[in-house]
C-alpha cells in the first residue's frame, strides 16, 4: 500500500521540472521565489539541503505552506532527496492549495551534489552561517567560560544575559543570568547594569545567538564593555560548571531613564543600517500590493503583548528567533518582511538592522498604534479546510482505551511524542503512513496530535489505504491532558524512526560532549562552507 505518486505521472500531470542550472540562476535573480524541501526536518538536517532551501514537510504541508507561502502566486520549486517521490506528492497538494507556479527540482537535493555545489547539513543553516559571518566581520569580542566563571566568583562587575527564548531559558541557565531575548536586549538591558562599567556577557546555548546579541548592543550604542560567551553553555558545561533549571529571572519593563537610552538606538540603527520605517498609510499600500509581491507581517514585541493587541493579519515572531531561525518564517526570497513594534520601535530597528545584513529580502518597519487591533493568540492559516472525520472524545477514547478495543497512533512530532503522549500510543509520520500501512496495529485505529488538526487531514488518507474507519481524537492531545487524563513518557513505541525533527546536541542520544564538539566544529566551518559557494555574498557589512 502506498500513497506514493511516481516522477513519471508528475510530469503527465503537468508538473514542470527544472535542472540545477536553472535553479541556479533562479537564486542569483531578484526575483521573488521559495525552494521548498519536504523531507522531514530531521532527515533534511542530517542528509543535508541546498542553502537557501526552507524545510516544509509533507506531513506538515498543510499546517505550514500558509504561513510560508502567503502569495499564491510566488513562483515555488519543491525537492527532496532525488527520487522525487515525496516531492511529487507535495508539488500536487500545492497545486490543488491554489499555488499556481510550482515546479520541481530534477534530481533533487542529489542532482545539486552532483554538480558540485555546496549542500548543508543541520538545522537553520543560513541563519547559523550569518552568525559565523557576523563575528568574523565586525570582530565581535568574547570571553570564555572559565574566564566567566572567575569574574562571577570574584565578584566581579558582571552581567550575564540569555539572548535565547525564555522556554529555552526555563530549561537551563547560568547561575545568575537573565533572561532576555536578543531582540529585547537593547530594549530591557539599562536597568540591569550598575553603570557604564559593568561589563556584560551574552551567552546563547551554543554560539550564534551569542554573538548576534552581543552585536546587537554594540551596534546598538551601549557604552559598557560587552562580549559573547564563547560557545555558551557548551563550553560551560565542558568546564565542568553547574547549570541552574526551572529559574527564570526576567529582564524588567524599561524605566523612564532606560527607555531614553532604548529610543536613541533607534535612530542610531535607523542612520547606519538604511531601516525603512512606514506609517499606516504605507503599510496599507504594501499589503495593497500583496497579491503581486509576497508580504510577511511579523509582531516582534512579546507574546502577551502580542495577544493583547495586534495588527490583523500579522504574526507573532520573537525578533531574536525571526533572525536565528529565518527559514522558520519565511520561504519567500526577495520577499517583503514588516516587522511590527510598539511606539519606541527598538526591537523592530534591531530586528530589521539583523534582517537586512541577513539579505533575505526587503525589509520595512512599522510602529503600532492602539486603535482596531484584534487581539488573542496567533491564529496561523491553514492551507487548506480540516477535511470531515468521525471523532471520538476523550472521556470516549479512555474507555475504548481501557477494553483494549482501540490503538492510538500519534502523529506529533516525536520529541512532543517523548516529552509526553497517551499512554500506549505509537508513533508515526504522516508521510510515511503509506508506506507501511499493513503493519499498524489491526485494531481500530484513532489518530491524535497536539491539537488534532493535523490527525484530522490524515484520517481520510489512512482511512482511504486502509479500507476501514480510522477516528481522530477530538481537540487532540491537547484535550486528552485537559481532560485530566495521565501521559506517558519517553519513546515507548515507535512505528516509524524518529528522524522527523532535528535534534540539538543537548537532545541527541549518547556521549553529550562528543555532540558538542561535532555541533560546534559544524557551525564554525558554516563560514568556509558560503565562502567556498559564495553564498557569503548575500550578507550586508555596514561598517
Amino acid at each position: 500500500m502506498t500513497l506514493a505518486v511516481s516522477p513519471e505521472k508528475t510530469v503527465a500531470a503537468q508538473i514542470p521540472l527544472i535542472d540545477v542550472e536553472t535553479l541556479a540562476d533562479l537564486l542569483a535573480d531578484p526575483s521573488e521565489s521559495a525552494v521548498v524541501d519536504v523531507r522531514d526536518e530531521g532527515v533534511y538536517g542530517r542528509d543535508g539541503h541546498i542553502l537557501l532551501s526552507v524545510p516544509l514537510p509533507l506531513s506538515l504541508l498543510e499546517l505550514r505552506a500558509a504561513l510560508l507561502l502567503p502569495r499564491k502566486g510566488v513562483r515555488v520549486i519543491v525537492t527532496d532527496a532525488g527520487d522525487g517521490v515525496l516531492a511529487a506528492r507535495a508539488a500536487q497538494k500545492l497545486k490543488a492549495f491554489g499555488y499556481s507556479d510550482v515546479s520541481l527540482l530534477d534530481g533533487g537535493v542529489a542532482a545539486w551534489r552532483a554538480s558540485g555545489r555546496e549542500v548543508y547539513t543541520g538545522s537553520g543553516a543560513y541563519s547559523k552561517a550569518f552568525g559565523e559571518f557576523v563575528e568574523h566581520a565586525y570582530g565581535t569580542p568574547h570571553l570564555s567560560a572559565a574566564e566567566l566563571k572567575r569574574k562571577l566568583d570574584a565578584g566581579e562587575d558582571v552581567v550575564v544575559v540569555d539572548g535565547r527564548t525564555i522556554k529555552e531559558f526555563e530549561n537551563f541557565s547560568i547561575p545568575g543570568a537573565y533572561a532576555v531575548p536578543n531582540a529585547e536586549l537593547p530594549y530591557r538591558v539599562h536597568d540591569l547594569l550598575p553603570s557604564d562599567d559593568t561589563l556584560v556577557v551574552v551567552n546563547c546555548a551554543g554560539r550564534t545567538r551569542s554573538i548576534i546579541g552581543a552585536q546587537a548592543l554594540i551596534n546598538a550604542g551601549l557604552p559598557n564593555r560587552v562580549v559573547a560567551l564563547e560557545n555558551g553553555t557548551m563550553d560551560w558545561l565542558k568546564e565542568g560548571y553547574r547549570l541552574e533549571s526551572g529559574v527564570v529571572r526576567h529582564a524588567p519593563s524599561p524605566s523612564d531613564a532606560a527607555l531614553a537610552k532604548a529610543r536613541a538606538s533607534v535612530d542610531r540603527l535607523t542612520e547606519r543600517f538604511g531601516i525603512r520605517w512606514l506609517d499606516d498609510e504605507a503599510l496599507d499600500a504594501l499589503r495593497a500590493e500583496s497579491e503581486a509581491r509576497t508580504l510577511y507581517l511579523y509582531d516582534v514585541r512579546t507574546r502577551g503583548e502580542f495577544e493583547a493587541g495586534h495588527l490583523a493579519g500579522s504574526h507573532w515572531a520573537e525578533g531574536g528567533q525571526l533572525v536565528q531561525a529565518l527559514d522558520k518564517f519565511a520561504a519567500v526570497r526577495n520577499g517583503r518582511i514588516v516587522v511590527i513594534d510598539d511606539a519606541d520601535g527598538v526591537r523592530a530597528a534591531i530586528t530589521a538592522s539583523w534582517l537586512i545584513q541577513l539579505g533575505w529580502g526587503e525589509v520595512f518597519a512599522h510602529r503600532l498604534i492602539a486603535a482596531g487591533l484584534e487581539t488573542g493568540p496567533d491564529r496561523i492559516p491553514l492551507a487548506s479546510p480540516v477535511p470531515a472525520a468521525e471523532t471520538v472524545t476523550a472521556e470516549r477514547l479512555k474507555a475504548l482505551l481501557a477494553s483494549g478495543e482501540t490503538s492510538v497512533i500519534d502523529l506529533a512530532d516525536s520529541l512532543t511524542y517523548e516529552a509526553g503522549h497517551i499512554p500506549g500510543a505509537v508513533f508515526a509520520v504522516r508521510s510515511r503512513l503509506g508506506d507501511d500501512a499493513d503493519r499498524l496495529p489491526s485494531k481500530a485505529l484513532v489518530l491524535t496530535s497536539p491539537d488534532g488538526a493535523l490527525a484530522g487531514f490524515a484520517a481520510p488518507e489512512l482511512a482511504a489505504l486502509l479500507g476501514r474507519q480510522v477516528r481522530v481524537l477530538t481537540g487532540g492531545t491537547a484535550a486528552w491532558r485537559a481532560a485530566g487524563h495521565d501521559l506517558e513518557t519517553g519513546a515507548t513505541a515507535l512505528h516509524h524512526a524518529a528522524e522527523d525533527v532535528w535534534r540539538s546536541p543537548y537532545q541527541v542520544a549518547g556521549e553529550r560532549q562528543q555532540a558538542f564538539k561535532a555541533y560546534l566544529d559544524w557551525e564554525v566551518d558554516l563560514l568556509n562552507q558560503i565562502q567556498r559557494d559564495g553564498a557569503v555574498e548575500r550578507f550586508a557589512v555596514f561598517k
